[in-house]
């Protein structure tokens, strides 16, 4: 009895302090498996950096990386090629993959292993890099939500690896060659310091932003490029012209009367043609519910979807993005501390779901009360949610951890006492049965 509450105190105080150990994780041959990073798209040709911040986390929050510790990086299970090093195209470097440049059959699987004597921990991160003639921009892209009249101030996103070299990044437009220059209007849009400037977003500036650098990497240059696309959403503002008299016809719903045909009488008949186009659904985001809070402890990694029910046939042109504070997450303070992607569509019974991964890797005092936001945008409307970050108050966490071992105590002293001091029955008397005859 008293063995079995003290196990009990001794399992019930981890959950209750929401600092998981290792125990609860999955394991796969004697390893302990970590949530897969957010999947990574680039093109051949381009510096490419694997980091694994997930795993890295885990190993912190746990305390199990002495400085003695060994990572190391292989290609899927570690039978498709040995160990790489710090020479090389492919270079291991602490716990990061380099790819001086990547090829297109770098694509795959990789595996990010710790193991000492005592523990074994692994992670994984998947890489697709595309042909240059065949990439897919809508894969490759950060899609960027915006509303007409609004003041955009963009970073080139996920950079913060790499050290550029003298030559700023060059923002261009639709696959334009030439770049504007710092500080002043280039068509549609501006450039300062790297970032993309639109003082007031209208609907001309949607379409397809390239921000191109050449990284210095071992005293060599290397191209870097990421795609962002601009979603604007909203109707510019009305211009004031002198009054024309025009005349507009829908071509969708009628057409032109036909002269040709007359009726018995002589007299000329139209005729209408009602052409019927399938109505859009706008997409409906399932979950997170909205005015959700999520409570998450200092230190802690926190990982968040957002799914949402679209129609099959609008799936890949249905827009789904995080906001931070209503800023992309590549412009916003999480920008190197918070990771969105992991697109993934499936199908369902009612239509095609969509999810969206966002990995915030580390919580800190600075994301109490951040407001993220999931939207999701297609020709025929938009919705969003809004949700909140706060960090869980660990004072009453551990007061209750302080109740549950206290109660576990005083139950374990409680039976021991009982045991000790419990009273003794009466001694039983002894009866037997005696034969009785008439005479006695």
């Amino acid at each position: 009895m008293v063995r079995s509450v003290l196990m009990f105190a001794a399992l019930l105080v981890p959950s209750v302090c929401g600092r998981p150990l290792l125990s609860p994780l999955p394991m796969k041959d004697g390893c302990y498996l970590v949530s897969p990073e957010v999947n990574v798209l680039r093109v051949e040709g381009e510096a490419v950096i694997l980091s694994f911040p997930m795993f890295e986390r885990v190993l912190e929050v746990h305390n199990i990386a002495p400085p003695t510790a060994k990572y190391l990086v292989t290609r899927g299970n570690g039978t498709q090629g040995g160990a790489y090093h710090g020479e090389g195209r492919v270079q291991q470097r602490d716990h990061q993959l380099w790819f001086l440049p990547a090829q297109a059959a770098d694509s795959g699987e990789y595996i990010c292993t710790y193991r000492n004597e005592t523990y074994c921990v692994t992670g994984s991160i998947g890489l697709r890099v595309y042909e240059s003639s065949s990439a897919d921009v809508e894969k490759l892209s950060y899609p960027i939500p915006v509303s007409v009249g609004e003041h955009l101030r963009l970073s080139c996103p996920s950079l913060s690896d790499f050290n550029s070299t003298d030559r700023p990044i060059e923002w261009h437009k639709d696959s334009g060659l030439t770049p504007p220059q710092s500080g002043r209007v280039q068509g549609s849009f501006q450039q300062d310091r790297g970032r993309l400037l639109i003082p007031a977003v209208r609907r001309s500036h949607a379409g397809v932003y390239t921000c191109r650098l050449r990284a210095l990497i071992d005293d060599q240059q290397y191209k870097v490029s990421r795609t962002v696309v601009l979603n604007v959403e909203g109707v510019d503002p009305v211009t004031t012209v002198d009054p024309v008299t025009t005349t507009t016809i829908d071509p969708v719903t009628t057409s032109e009367p036909d002269l040709s045909e007359t009726s018995d009488s002589g007299l000329t008949s139209s005729s209408f043609i009602t052409v019927h186009t399938p109505r859009i659904q706008p997409p409906v985001i399932l979950s997170p519910r909205n005015r959700t809070i999520f409570e998450s402890l200092h230190g802690s990694a926190l990982e968040l979807s957002c799914t949402v029910l679209t129609e099959c046939q609008t799936a890949e042109h249905t827009v789904v993005t995080w906001l931070v504070n209503n800023q992309s997450v590549e412009s916003s303070y999480l920008d190197g501390r918070a990771l969105q992607g992991g697109r993934r569509v499936t199908g369902a019974s009612e239509g095609c779901h969509i999810e969206l991964r966002l990995v915030v890797v580390t919580m800190t005092d600075e994301d109490m009360n951040t407001e993220l936001r999931c939207v999701a945008q297609n020709r025929a409307g938009r919705q969003e949610v809004v949700i909140r970050l706060q960090l869980e108050d660990s004072t009453s966490t551990w007061l209750v951890v302080a109740a549950v071992t206290a109660s576990c105590f005083l139950a374990v002293v409680s039976v021991f006492l009982y045991v000790l001091f419990k009273p003794k029955g009466r001694k039983k008397t002894d009866y037997f049965l005696t034969r009785q005859n008439s005479s006695f």
